[in-house]
């Protein structure tokens, strides 16, 4: 990368085609939803923590995960229970995040890692690697790049003019490219992109789009893969933003088309 990096990917056809009914979707939700009661709001927020823990291995339930919300007791193991502690504290103060400020996003990490590992909140400091099973798929860049990365990936997004679906898609993938902390980048990388989407439509932020990539998880992975083989990022954001638009279906109660 360097100052004026620009992340590679191309606009599909079907990425406009996408981007078109999420809009057209969107303004209808808007009209329809406009006195949408805090309860739904809050069962879609414990959808989605459920749902990217549960990429993350978390077997707790939207069940337990409201119990833990409401300040009661929870017989499971205690990283989950801690997991998702960390997790609700960190979509309590989703609103006065900005995308593009580092300290946010180091800010957040410590949140949402807090008690998990040692370096919450900090850069890594080893090398590490995506492994599926006993196959290294991914080989992140050395930790000694990370910081330079990060700055340059943060100051294409403050400055990018793409649309704001495009810009949280590409984002969420390099991130996961850099995989810039020891643990949690995962969820992070989720949790900064659902950020730069209620952004732009703060209706964005209730949807339960992570329950959705966990229905879709083996995808979720090969769309990333697919991404990497080709140094283009259009396979990531195809299935990021189907996954946007299957979860405004859902939530509008129709059925997406196949």
């Amino acid at each position: 990368m360097s100052a004026n990096y620009q992340p590679p990917f191309t606009i599909t056809p079907k990425i406009i085609r996408l981007i078109a009914d999420i809009s057209e979707r969107l303004g209808r939700m808007e009209a329809l939803q406009q006195g949408q009661d805090l309860r739904l709001r809050r069962i879609n927020r414990i959808r989605t923590i459920q749902g990217s823990l549960a990429i993350e291995g978390n077997t707790l339930s939207e069940a337990q995960i409201t119990a833990i919300l409401e300040g009661k007791l929870v017989i499971a193991p205690p990283r989950e229970v801690q997991e998702a502690r960390n997790a609700i504290k960190a979509y309590d103060l989703f609103e006065q995040g900005q995308p593009a400020n580092e300290s946010h996003l180091l800010k957040a990490h410590e949140i949402m890692m807090l008690g998990l590992i040692d370096d919450a909140g900090r850069y890594r400091s080893g090398n590490v690697g995506v492994v599926s099973g006993d196959i290294v798929v991914h080989m992140a860049p050395p930790a000694s790049q990370v910081q330079r990365l990060m700055a340059e990936l943060l100051t294409w997004l403050e400055s990018t003019e793409q649309h704001p679906l495009i810009t949280s898609c590409v984002f969420h993938y390099e991130f996961e490219f850099i995989h810039p902390f020891s643990d949690g980048n995962g969820r992070m990388g989720r949790f900064w992109q659902a950020l730069i989407l209620s952004q732009w439509q703060p209706l964005l932020a209730q949807l339960p789009v992570d329950s959705l990539v966990f229905t879709h998880q083996s995808e979720y992975y090969q769309a990333i893969n697919a991404s990497t083989k080709t140094t283009d990022c259009a396979p990531f954001i195809e299935f990021m933003l189907q996954v946007v638009f299957e979860s405004l279906a859902e939530s509008e109660g129709s059925t997406p088309p196949s």
